[in-house]
């Protein structure tokens, strides 16, 4: 058994579970937040406490952009690319002046251009102008990809413009823009973009110890960081390095990867946080965190060819499918993905966040895409 198994009360793991269904479910209710808001921007969560859906987020409504398209794709319902450019029209209606995206939500009281909500925008901005060639998309594409290269200082950290929201504002997840700036290099042939995300990697490798945890690498508890901003860095170290050929950046990624996976249950859930040890510093699991980490596995299995990464990502993802409550009679609730399990967890307690959804339908999008049994 799992070391760290102890720590937590384990799903069973003969729960009957869908990868269809689930993604299906989970589009649907990605469908009704952005229902919800009226404007084509995604409410952020759903709140289970208060019976209510919190305002449009602009940070994760950006990078649900690629994944409705690749669900229309995937689906065959045009429906969700429709939606999809919806979103990515709105984002450029409420674009910033100096081109950056502004934190929080849109009831959020103060209106501040942030580095990493600016980062996770490029997706969508990106995903949109490649579907349509609509000149908008590419313009607001551009002037925030600018805007975060001349926010970078000289060592490739983001220091200026951190978050109001969040406790600190130095952070290590921030290689997740670095990966936005490095596609849209690639993708728009600006080398300026992705030497700007090498830099900001490179950066982020000297905040690491040498068993590969990082320094600086969470929204509240720098000593604890949650699998979410573990797997954000990770993801953004792994991206980068494969767009910019350097074999150091994936081999980082590597590193904690493995480091995550020696942590993971045998009903395939993650401790919500580790410590710089990688000992479990919660009981609950973030279930966010669950599913980057297997898109990550799969990333590392489709890229490196080694298929050992399979089975961890396998079991994350049927764990997230075991808690969906597919049949709850709250609209906000079904077919969501919670925060934290259980629901009282430490991360989004009660809530269901729009970015859990997001990162499970990638998730098995992934699984579906590569194993026959499940096409």
């Amino acid at each position: 058994m799992n070391m760290f198994a102890r720590w937590f009360s384990a799903r069973p793991t003969d729960v009957d579970v869908d990868p269809h269904r689930g993604l299906r479910a989970a589009a649907e209710w990605l469908a009704r937040a952005q229902d919800a808001t009226a404007s084509g921007g995604v409410s952020a969560y759903y709140d289970m406490d208060k019976g209510t859906w919190a305002g449009a987020y602009p940070e994760t409504t950006g990078y649900i952009i690629p994944t409705f398209f690749r669900y229309a794709t995937f689906s065959g319902q045009d429906e969700y690319r429709e939606r999809a450019i919806r979103m990515a029209a709105w984002e450029s209606d409420i674009q910033l002046a100096d081109g950056g995206v502004r934190a929080g939500t849109m009831d959020a009281t103060k209106i501040a251009p942030t580095i990493f909500n600016t980062g996770q925008v490029l997706f969508g901005w990106l995903a949109a102008w490649q579907a349509t060639q609509d000149p908008r998309f590419h313009d607001s594409l551009v002037r925030a990809a600018d805007w975060l290269v001349d926010a970078q200082d000289p060592d490739g950290a983001w220091r200026r413009f951190a978050s109001p929201f969040a406790k600190h504002g130095l952070n290590t997840y921030n290689t997740r823009v670095a990966f936005g700036l490095a596609l849209a290099g690639r993708e728009l042939q600006k080398p300026e973009y992705i030497e700007a995300a090498v830099r900001n990697v490179q950066w982020a490798l000297g905040q690491m110890h040498p068993n590969g945890w990082l320094e600086n690498n969470d929204l509240q508890d720098n000593e604890h960081p949650l699998t979410h901003t573990i797997a954000y860095a990770t993801r953004g170290m792994l991206e980068v390095g494969l767009i910019a050929g350097n074999a150091g950046f994936v081999d980082a990624a590597i590193r904690i990867a493995r480091s995550v996976a020696r942590t993971q249950r045998p009903d395939g859930g993650l401790p919500g946080r580790l410590d710089a040890d990688w000992r479990p510093a919660a009981r609950w699991t973030c279930v966010t965190g669950n599913a980057q980490m297997a898109i990550v596995w799969q990333r590392l299995a489709r890229e490196t060819g080694d298929a050992t990464w399979t089975p961890a990502a396998e079991r994350a993802n049927r764990f997230n499918l075991s808690i969906q409550d597919l049949k709850a009679k709250d609209d906000g609730a079904r077919d969501g993905i919670p925060g934290s399990y259980p629901l009282k967890g430490g991360y989004m307690k009660n809530r269901y966040p729009n970015w859990a959804a997001k990162f499970f339908m990638d998730a098995l999008m992934l699984q579906l895409e590569t194993d026959p049994q499940h096409a």
